[in-house]
């Protein structure tokens, strides 16, 4: 069943709602002529009104009878004033894409690149995004991934506070903004990724409670009750999500969606959510003969979700791994508070590179038990790394990127190390070229005591990690003006080195398979705790390639971990050529023999 004001042409349009518990539902349309429809009562809660006279863009709400209130549509397509105002009917049909044969590069091409639409720009759009697509594209990106655009309240917002998940924000351009810029991305030859919200929804401008069972307090999670997914009316509630998902592969041709914080989507049904989710997207692509995918973040460690279906799987395309971001960042940084108290020896980050994850059913210090399970037989395109995500920056007190926490050369380290890895690399906006400037908690909503509850809880927050001082007002506009890119930044200094050494990264790992997402088989790490040395090598037939990681705060001697062959450096961040120390490796090695390397740097070799 089709949800929301579906426009069938010639100013004629069909309104469906779910309010099971309403006795009676009315459809008033407020322009561009007032009247008051009563809807005819179909199966499981649904209401239907078809109407004429209604272009796109007329405004409308529901008067739900039993509570005598007037509301936005909760699948309404567009919220032109914002989320509390009347929603806008919406032509789909109308937008004329400018690419129709599109298909995305497979996903273990995939290099995804994270913006926020708001601070990516000064201008803080969707159309202000497009121009510089080609730049991305330049660098070696494969994948832009857009961190969530359902209306949320006001005009600043991480988005993770959406209300109405079918409309995209009006602020950043609203639904034709959003389709051009999908339309954009894949002119430029880069697969469109959105980032969705299906484990909670905001606090302000959220009216689903008065249509109908859409949370339950059978469970509850840091916003309150849970999503509805498998208490009384949870199929309707699950129709309303899944159609959300296929509304972006369809409507917005998005190539993929990242689901936010799948282990907070409470659901103990024999059949979950994301499995009911993911055989609706296989059979969307079947009808449309496109490629979509589902990828999701996940705390649990949990191999399951991308399993297939005969190994007990939720057959999902990938998932988002901490672990390894975890690792690297304590071996850069040496941060040993809040989670990252469970990492820190190089032996996690070896383990992470060769097995996937670093806690798979291995006890936790920070939690208290054991977590994760078992991925090491799974190829490396079904996990997306990192060093820097809007969670793991935005998250500290002061937004602080890498660059700033560890400096210079810990960040060019952390650049080869994603981008080299054997998974799906994943870049957060401005991490390209050294980006300083801080990607802070911003918000702005209205009401006074949730402006305060929310600046409350962010200090909670931080109280594991142990952070000096109180974070920067999420309400007040600088905070969010200070978080905007520098994008001039990226020609001048160490923030042009840094941007030629991601173009040299990303390009080695285009022209060497081995230096990109490889299968299970084909991966091997291992690390010298001492002297803080941890390598990757990888190997597939004759071909083997070999990246070596110093993570000491002093020059540091070791021998060399590959007992036979001969090898060729290809690259090494300490050479002169990018602003390194300089290189104390040699050019060819005929193990074994004792290296020495700068603290804090990283070198690429491959088998002559």
């Amino acid at each position: 069943m089709h949800l929301g004001a579906r426009y069938l042409g010639d100013d004629r349009c069909e309104f469906t709602v779910w309010a099971p518990r309403e006795e009676r539902m009315t459809l008033k349309i407020l322009a561009p002529r007032s009247r008051a429809c009563p809807m005819e009562r179909l199966d499981r809660g649904y209401w239907r009104a078809t109407l004429d006279d209604i272009p796109p863009g007329a405004r409308y709400v529901y008067h739900l009878h039993s509570s005598g209130q007037e509301r936005p549509d909760p699948v309404t397509f567009h919220q032109p004033d914002g989320v509390h105002k009347p929603s806008a009917v919406v032509d789909h049909g109308a937008h004329i894409w400018q690419v129709e044969a599109w298909s995305p590069p497979p996903m273990k091409e995939f290099v995804i690149y994270e913006i926020h639409v708001g601070t990516f720009t000064s201008e803080g759009t969707f159309a202000a995004v497009v121009p510089r697509l080609r730049d991305l594209k330049g660098l070696g990106i494969t994948a832009v991934e857009i961190m969530p655009v359902s209306q949320f309240p006001g005009r600043r917002g991480w988005g993770y506070d959406g209300v109405h998940p079918f409309a995209p924000q009006n602020s950043y351009g609203g639904p034709e903004g959003l389709k051009a810029l999908v339309d954009a991305c894949h002119h430029h030859g880069m697969a469109a990724i959105l980032d969705v919200v299906y484990n909670h929804m905001g606090p302000e401008g959220n009216y689903l409670h008065g249509f109908g069972p859409y949370f339950t307090s059978k469970y509850r999670t840091p916003w309150g009750d849970a999503v509805n997914m498998d208490d009384k009316w949870s199929d309707e509630v699950r129709h309303y999500f899944i159609e959300n998902i296929l509304f972006w592969f369809r409507e917005y041709r998005f190539d993929a969606l990242r689901l936010d914080a799948t282990d907070r989507i409470y659901d103990f049904s024999a059949r979950t959510f994301l499995q009911e989710a993911a055989e609706a997207v296989r059979r969307f692509e079947t009808e449309s003969s496109r490629r979509c995918l589902l990828i999701a973040e996940s705390d649990l460690n949990d191999a399951r979700l991308v399993r297939p279906p005969e190994q007990g799987g939720f057959d999902l395309d990938g998932h988002w791994n901490d672990d390894f971001h975890h690792a690297l960042h304590t071996l850069l940084t040496g941060e040993d508070v809040g989670y990252y108290e469970d990492f820190g020896a190089p032996s996690d980050f070896a383990k992470a590179c060769r097995d996937v994850y670093a806690y798979d059913w291995r006890f936790s210090p920070y939690r208290g038990h054991r977590r994760g399970s078992i991925a090491a037989d799974l190829p490396g395109e079904r996990f997306v790394v990192c060093s820097q995500n809007h969670d793991q920056v935005g998250n500290r007190m002061f937004g602080h990127r890498l660059r700033t926490l560890a400096g210079f050369e810990a960040a060019k380290c952390a650049a080869a190390a994603v981008v080299l890895s054997p998974f799906i690399p994943l870049l957060f906006m401005g991490e390209e070229y050294g980006e300083e400037t801080p990607f802070l908690f911003f918000a702005d909503f209205q009401d006074e005591d949730l402006r305060e509850a929310v600046h409350r809880g962010r200090i909670s927050e931080f109280s594991a990690f142990k952070w000096r001082g109180e974070p920067p007002d999420p309400h007040d506009p600088e905070t969010f003006e200070n978080s905007r890119l520098n994008w001039g930044a990226r020609g001048e200094g160490e923030h042009a080195v840094m941007l030629e050494w991601y173009r040299r990264l990303l390009q080695l790992r285009r022209e060497n398979p081995l230096l990109g997402a490889v299968e299970a088989g084909e991966r091997d790490a291992g690390s010298l705790e001492a002297e803080k040395i941890v390598w990757v090598r990888r190997q597939r037939d004759s071909e083997e390639t070999l990246l070596l990681g110093a993570f000491a705060r002093e020059q540091v001697d070791f021998p060399f971990p590959v007992p036979e062959g001969s090898w060729r450096k290809i690259l090494d961040s300490a050479d002169a050529e990018w602003n390194g120390p300089g290189a104390t490796l040699p050019e060819t090695i005929s193990a074994p023999e004792t290296l020495t390397m700068p603290p804090t740097s990283c070198a690429v070799y491959v088998r002559q």
